[in-house]
């Protein structure tokens, strides 16, 4: 089987890590219809109320701070975001204290720290002191105006949309020049929303542009198939649909999926994107790495309450890459680099025949039968990329003033 990465690869991620994700509690005080670990899906672990150990967390620090302190790492003085996610994370501040109040000790001379939340907002007015204290950048989860947002729903049922505005606007009101620069909204879409309700709730409510997210399509159980596709919407076909579509698109900017898409495009294919001085000097390196798959900890590491550390939220629990616990780490880095070189080698082949391999962006765990024979969605044919390098075109041809926007104010990590 070829080598695609090896071990040490790993541990260089692991020293010039971005983002370290803890799952803080798999509790939550609402119960949304489409939620991620709800009756659509049948990928994570059983939720049974639990809470992350402080010192499994703490021990986890520790070891990454070696990375960060040891000759693997390559960055000078990386930020590194520390967040928390849940379930609903405010329901266990406790264990959230402690681990500012750990990292803000820790000796890392080649490290700086962000601290980052996603919260439902439930609990927010009474644990803003501390968020604001701290200089938190806050991720709220809410899907539009009352309407689109009735999916979220606490655990008897009732709307929770205007307790959730409510402190929202306290927070807004006592810390005004902390909402502006710190405080985001991301919402999810479904059929009881549409990207222009989104935009324009957000615009008039908060004079933001929110982060808007489709339905997560894989892990679905098959009995829930049908209600899947009812509740679904696609960002990309919900926004042509607005009269005023390219108004909304502009103002988005990369929130969007047309300029997301365009983004990439400009940064694989322009010629004028360089990651380091190395890739400007010397040229940027052929891409041998099939599919768009991160490389283990590329981007971040996620680690959810029952210890299981993840290469992000957004992938079945069992692609768990290790473990942590109150008695110690366990990531296998010569083992976790030949499962993804085994699963790399099983696309490999359509990788090579893709005319969009510069450029992909599929992620193999979200692939159906991936231990045995996956096929990759993404998968461009000659005529297929053609048309997307036209289609890319086109658009810049159309508004020649987006791709300054976009080279001068897009970094892709």
């Amino acid at each position: 089987m070829e080598k695609y990465i090896s071990a040490d690869d790993i541990r260089y991620q692991l020293a010039n890590l971005k983002q370290l994700t803890f799952e803080v509690t798999d509790a939550c005080n609402l119960r949304c219809k489409y939620c991620a670990y709800g009756e659509f899906y049948n990928d994570y672990d059983r939720r049974e109320n639990k809470t992350l150990s402080l010192s499994a967390a703490t021990r986890l620090i520790d070891y990454l701070n070696a990375y960060w302190n040891s000759e693997w790492n390559m960055s000078q003085n990386r930020n590194v975001y520390i967040s928390f996610y849940g379930g609903e994370p405010l329901l266990n501040m406790p264990f959230i204290e402690s681990v500012v109040a750990y990292v803000e000790k820790l000796h890392s001379p080649h490290r700086s720290f962000t601290f980052s939340m996603t919260t439902n907002a439930i609990l927010l007015e009474k644990y803003m002191d501390f968020l604001v204290a701290h200089d938190f950048n806050l991720l709220v989860s809410l899907d539009g105006n009352e309407y689109n947002t009735s999916y979220r729903v606490d655990h008897a049922g009732r709307a929770v949309f205007a307790g959730i505005v409510r402190n929202a606007d306290a927070l807004r009101r006592k810390y005004p020049d902390y909402f502006e620069k710190k405080v985001n909204f991301n919402a999810v879409l479904h059929n009881r929303n549409s990207v222009g309700d989104i935009y324009r709730f957000f615009k008039k409510q908060y004079n933001k542009i929110p982060g808007i997210g489709e339905l997560n399509n894989s892990g679905i159980r098959p009995d829930k198939l049908e209600l899947f596709a009812k509740t679904y919407r696609n960002s990309r076909e919900s926004l042509r649909q607005e009269e005023n579509y390219e108004i909304i698109e502009k103002d988005m900017f990369v929130k969007s999926a047309t300029y997301q898409t365009l983004t990439t495009f400009l940064h694989q294919y322009s010629g004028f994107v360089y990651r380091d001085y190395t890739d400007l000097l010397f040229g940027r390196p052929e891409k041998t790495i099939p599919t768009g798959t991160c490389i283990p900890f590329g981007k971040r590491m996620f680690v959810t309450v029952n210890g299981k550390i993840m290469p992000c939220e957004r992938i079945g629990q069992q692609f768990a890459l290790g473990q942590v616990s109150d008695s110690g780490i366990d990531i296998d880095a010569e083992h976790i680099a030949d499962a993804y070189n085994m699963y790399y080698s099983k696309l490999e082949k359509q990788c090579k025949k893709c005319y969009r391999f510069e450029s992909c962006i599929q992620c193999i765990f979200n692939l159906k039968n991936l231990e045995d024979n996956p096929v990759c969605h993404g998968f461009m044919s000659r005529e297929d990329f053609n048309s997307y390098k036209v289609a890319q075109l086109d658009f810049l041809r159309r508004n020649p003033e987006e791709y300054y926007r976009i080279m001068e104010e897009v970094v892709v990590e």
